[in-house]
């Protein structure tokens, strides 16, 4: 039995229940964000472990601290603006036929701070939300037995220390502290009657580590190595059933679940990042991200009835770990104005015969552009875009006598982020 399977067992009551789980500020086809209010945002956050130059490498690699000369403090804020609607496949079996539009926008905001303790020895700390989903479908859309509104919110604060070893290699730790909130409804298929309501919700706190390396072989040349450990977060709470009618009561009662109690544990990915900063010259940089995230473990959970005959609260989805590959580079115009351009690419962790409504990942494309300005040697503000494209986001579930089956994709699908930032040295 797998490690998923057996995460699923326990949840395991009686008939009918699936729950599905999605997480600060963003919503479908990526639950990781790499938008976190930081210049990099400018380059599709190429070069986040090596960069090391602001306070935002609190966030990229605790290790780039060590690099700092002065005490620094980074403010951003970002908005996500969501445009996405799921289109209907007549070749599915839903309860209906009208499309899920999911469009919205999410403003999200971060910060950091750096501080020199003597020659070598740095310490920072930084709160932002890098982790999130957030999906708010009509209440009357053809996967309404799947989910109409899903809310995972986290919200992590981290605490850092780094030393330089010598002038080639620094080091880098961070305590993470993740705060999780989740929140899903579901429709209930009453046979003739109005559709009933079902409600999960709980919070819970969690606390991970990371782990980084900075090598600076020469002036131009910086490698940056980060790995963030798994972060375990466990969701408890009775599912609250509004509106349900006397047949799917009686099976509700016969089973046991209209006083059961549901457990989900959620993996949240451990991850490796290596990055690459080179400079050319005093005015051209270019920068490079490859990167590993282990979806293989990550747990996740539907909250809907399926049918009569189901035996479990949750159910064992297969995903698989995702690679990511960015490249972006940098051109200051003046001694005042650099502008930046970026790419990246992750892979999708679901296949589309395992893709649910609530959590519809899907492969990610971005292409960023950003600009920064210098209003003094101690300020520098920026500003940066991010077109990011979700994939089709292709779903084929087959469901069950309650639920139908939901079939196709998501057109148009994509988040506009705009990032506005600001440096200060002292």
């Amino acid at each position: 039995m797998t490690r998923r399977s057996r995460k699923a067992k326990h949840a395991a009551i009686a008939p009918l229940l699936m729950m599905l789980l999605g997480s600060p500020g963003a919503r479908a086809g990526g639950l990781n964000i790499l938008e976190v209010g930081s210049p990099d945002v400018g380059m599709a956050s190429a070069g986040r472990a090596a960069l090391a130059e602001d306070a935002s490498t609190v966030f990229g690699n605790p290790a780039g601290m060590a690099r700092l000369e002065r005490n620094q403090a980074l403010m951003g804020v970002q908005g996500l603006f969501i445009d996405s609607e799921f289109d209907v496949d007549p070749s599915g079996t839903t309860f209906g036929t009208k499309d899920g539009d999911v469009s919205d926008e999410v403003f999200i905001p971060a910060g950091a701070y750096v501080h020199t303790l003597g020659k070598d020895w740095r310490v920072g700390a930084a709160v932002g939300a890098a982790f999130g989903g957030a999906l708010d479908y009509p209440s009357n859309w053809a996967g309404r037995y799947y989910v109409t509104r899903v809310d995972l919110v986290t919200v992590t604060a981290l605490g850092s220390v780094s030393y330089r070893i010598n002038d080639e290699l620094s080091v880098g730790a961070t305590l993470r502290v993740k705060y999780a909130e989740l929140e899903q409804t579901a429709a209930l298929n009453n046979p003739v009657l109005p559709d009933g309501k079902l409600k999960f919700e709980d919070d819970d706190v969690a606390v991970g580590g990371v782990l980084g390396v900075l090598y600076e072989p020469t002036e131009r040349w910086r490698f940056g190595l980060r790995y963030r450990s798994k972060v375990e977060i466990e969701f408890r709470d009775r599912p609250r059933l509004r509106g349900v009618g006397p047949a799917l009561g009686a099976l509700l009662a016969a089973s046991g679940l209209d006083s059961a109690s549901a457990k989900i544990e959620m993996e949240f990915p451990q991850d490796l990042l290596l990055s690459v900063h080179h400079e050319f010259d005093e005015r051209l940089e270019l920068t490079m991200n490859l990167g590993w995230e282990n979806w293989e473990e990550f747990g996740k959970s539907d909250i809907t009835i399926q049918s009569g005959t189901s035996t479990s609260f949750t159910r064992d989805l297969d995903y698989d770990d995702t690679w990511h590959l960015a490249v972006g580079g940098r051109y200051r115009l003046d001694p005042r104005w650099r502008v930046s351009l970026g790419f990246a690419y992750d892979s999708s962790p679901v296949g589309r015969s395992d893709r649910t409504p609530d959590l519809p990942l899907d492969r990610q494309i971005r292409l960023a552009t950003g600009v920064q300005y210098d209003l003094s040697e101690d300020v520098v503000l920026g500003a940066s875009y991010v077109y990011v494209d979700l994939g089709d986001g292709d779903i084929r579930q087959t469901g069950g006598p309650l639920t139908g089956g939901l079939a196709g994709d998501y057109s148009p699908n994509r988040i506009h982020a705009v990032n506005v930032n600001l440096t200060w040295r002292f």
